[in-house]
């Protein structure tokens, strides 16, 4: 695909911010480039509204010149958007992989992100039972400058609703599906996400610097990596 059209949607509180690094990166190369903002704050929205919030967004473009890029929860979107739009490609960055029907609120313990959290907890020298620290698990790679801009806009809100909303797909949409990994993430360690990816999509992942939110530490290796998947 030479000129398409990439669609980001981005992870809990649901904030279209989160992708303004990479957006200019993706548009110097021709390409036309979606941040989509969710309804995540709305106690009443759950993946459907989600789901729907993306097709909106994707309007009337040629679904097959679509590459549909998804962090961490919107992992649970992309399929439902992908059983209404045959897309392209699927990216899934740091994403929550579903199995059809699961939640979001099952998810971690289904795949016993616990105990790989733990781990994790161990490598950093931090407590087994750490509590969660937005900062260190988060933020730790961040430029403070992006740090400083993402405080003062504050901590998007992000309902508990969709949390119990179960993702309704009986079987994994068939668009081809990559998945990457920034091998430096603390809040879903790589080797976490190699193995659930491997159980759920029969994917290995693809692995690149950068902790859990990698669109705001290496924006211009994520395009990059984007880019070169539309490429192919």
């Amino acid at each position: 695909m030479s000129h398409g059209t990439f669609v980001l949607i981005p992870g809990a509180g649901g904030s279209a911010w989160y992708w303004h690094l990479v957006v200019p990166r993706l548009e110097q190369c021709g390409h036309e480039v979606i941040p989509v903002p969710l309804p995540a704050a709305d106690d009443t929205a759950g993946l459907p509204e989600y789901a729907a919030a993306v097709v909106r967004a994707i309007g009337t473009r040629e679904p097959r010149r679509v590459v549909l890029v998804a962090q961490s929860l919107a992992g649970f979107t992309a399929p439902l958007v992908c059983q209404q739009l045959p897309v392209a490609l699927l990216v899934l960055v740091n994403a929550m992989i579903p199995n059809p029907g699961e939640t979001p609120g099952a998810w971690w313990s289904n795949t016993q992100h616990g105990a790989a959290k733990r781990q994790q907890n161990r490598r950093d020298g931090r407590a087994d039972d750490a509590p969660f620290d937005p900062v260190i698990d988060f933020f730790h790679d961040v430029p403070q400058s992006v740090i400083d801009e993402a405080w003062a806009k504050g901590e998007p809100r992000q309902s508990s609703t969709v949390f119990a909303s179960p993702c309704t797909f009986e079987r994994w949409p068939p668009v081809p599906t990559r998945v990457l990994t920034g091998r430096d993430d603390r809040f879903f360690p790589a080797d976490f996400q190699r193995r659930v990816a491997h159980e759920r999509l029969g994917i290995w992942p693809d692995d690149m610097p950068g902790g859990h939110l990698v669109a705001l530490s290496q924006p211009v290796e994520l395009a990059s990596r984007l880019q070169s998947y539309a490429a192919m």
